[in-house]
């Protein structure tokens, strides 16, 4: 459908002397995305949607965690010195 009211929309700008056929390619360009989104819309109306009980798939095992080897590895610490009153 979209192509076709781009054709109807190309028709309606290049043919020329300017007439009636003018509107009827107007009016297709102008009427046709409407109707393409109310047919899209439409589909079927027989599907029944069901409501599922959601379970849990995974189940949890409490596990020990265990502390680093080095707590302070990796870390940089950095501490100002105070600072120095006038010489």
């Amino acid at each position: 459908m979209m192509s076709v009211r781009v054709l109807c929309f190309i028709l309606m700008v290049t043919v020329t002397p300017y007439g009636w056929q003018t509107w009827i390619f107007a009016a297709g360009a102008a009427v046709l995305p409407y109707l393409a989104v109310v047919i899209a819309n439409v589909g079927n109306g027989d599907e029944v949607v069901v409501a599922e009980r959601p379970s849990r798939e995974i189940e949890s095992t409490p596990s020990a965690s265990t502390p680093p080897e080095n707590p302070n590895g990796g870390v940089i610490r950095i501490q100002e010195s105070p600072p120095q009153e006038d010489r």
